[in-house]
């Protein structure tokens, strides 16, 4: 038994997971009924990882600003430039897409009692008010703008503080760290579950009838995964992007994928940042921000449902237009992560912007919900995947400028 845990350890940990998903296909194929108990693990999975990562944001973002050396630059504002920029270009494709080949939904109900934001505003005002919350508050509740805003204030304020109070925090944070790093072990396990819970719950059969939306939808994901997001990421570092690129959709996006919570991938995150060698001052405040922030999944959804909803209503619209309208609510997203629905509660608003009524939009929604057992998989993967992603691309570049070496195949 021994022997066997410590061949075991010595897989890695995607190959790990990669087994724990096939087993887990397998149980669900085969034997769902016998295999349903196991659906736990991946509760506890889930459970342990958003219960670690607030903690875990707070104490790595306070220690990293309170131990900031003068004169030592990070890299935020490129990190920032990126996410915006990739929320931006994401939301452009899925319009030009949704163009090319647009799609008429049969529109669902059931999501009609869901409250919806009910504008632009409304959205700003809970950004704002998430900023000043409560600090425990705002921890139990994983409200990652409250936390952030906490995080960086306290850091700031302990920067005079004795080093003693500086070595007392920074020993807190390695050791959540350290507690992030068992429940990570555990993934392999908490995939099955998840797997078996997705399969045995939702099956396939729900979906086939939105096969067309779906196809678009994953279509650019995957688009802007494999080519938007590399495009940029070599007009940065002037190297072939891919190594770096799968590498952040393996480590990360397969996790958050059976996930589907950019929160619970913080710790995951972190630990790739850390893998990869990159600036821990940067990558301890840029990756809970970009769990906020980084919509790159949230802008095509939004985009594609609700020109989808314009398709159907035969509202004339032009390209111009719909880029504009289109992306200003994806950007939207980007301070409405704690609206709980994710996304698709994001659409009335845009809708709204082409004169759709409420009640038409929340059917849109519906169907939202229905197809969520893959969109939300494949927008929380290229969400969270992307964090890390333009943490790296930012680091590299500053390298590059610098004239030191970068290899992306030793870092992957």
């Amino acid at each position: 038994m021994k022997s066997l845990m410590k061949k075991w350890n010595q897989i890695s940990l995607v190959k790990q997971i990669i087994v724990g998903l096939i087993i887990g296909i397998i149980l669900a194929v085969t034997i769902p009924e016998v295999a349903k108990p196991v659906v736990i693990l991946g509760s506890l999975f889930v459970g342990a990882l958003k219960a670690i990562a607030p903690v875990l944001v707070l104490f790595l973002v306070m220690s990293a600003i309170a131990q900031h050396k003068s004169g030592h630059k990070t890299n935020m504002k490129s990190v920032i430039v990126l996410y915006l920029l990739g929320t931006f270009l994401a939301g452009f494709i899925a319009v030009i897409v949704s163009f090319i080949f647009p799609v008429n939904l049969t529109l669902a109900t059931g999501s009609e009692e869901l409250a919806a934001p009910g504008g632009v505003v409304e959205v700003l005002k809970a950004l704002l008010l998430n900023v000043v919350d409560n600090p425990v508050k705002a921890i139990y509740n994983a409200n990652y703008i409250g936390i952030l805003a906490w995080a960086v204030l306290l850091g700031f304020a302990l920067k005079n503080a004795p080093d003693t109070t500086k070595t007392m925090i920074s020993n807190f944070s390695d050791a959540v760290s350290k507690l992030v790093t068992w429940v990570i072990k555990f993934a392999p396990f908490g995939i099955m579950g998840l797997v078996i819970e997705s399969i045995t719950t939702n099956g396939i059969e729900s979906l086939l009838s939105y096969g067309k939306l779906l196809a678009v939808l994953l279509g650019c994901m995957v688009f802007v995964a494999l080519v938007v997001n590399p495009i940029i990421v070599f007009a940065a570092i002037l190297q072939n992007p891919y190594p770096l690129v799968f590498t952040c959709l393996k480590e990360s996006g397969i996790t958050a994928f059976f996930t589907r919570s950019s929160a619970s991938n913080i710790p995951v995150n972190m630990r790739l940042c850390e893998k990869l060698g990159l600036d821990k001052d940067t990558y301890s405040v840029s990756i809970p921000l970009g769990a906020t922030i980084n919509m790159a999944g949230a802008a095509v959804t939004i985009s594609v449902l609700t020109l989808a909803a314009v398709n159907t209503l035969d509202i004339q619209v032009d390209i111009p237009t719909a880029i504009i309208l289109s992306v200003l609510s994806a950007v939207c997203a980007c301070g409405a992560s704690g609206v709980a629905g994710g996304s698709l509660l994001l659409i009335p608003l845009a809708c709204s912007l082409f004169g759709i009524p409420a009640d038409v939009a929340m059917k849109v929604v519906g169907v939202g919900f229905i197809i969520g057992v893959l969109q939300d998989s494949f927008e929380t993967a290229l969400n969270s995947s992307t964090d890390v992603l333009f943490t790296a691309t930012a680091e590299f570049n500053k390298r590059r400028k610098e004239g030191k070496n970068i290899d992306i195949q030793k870092a992957s």
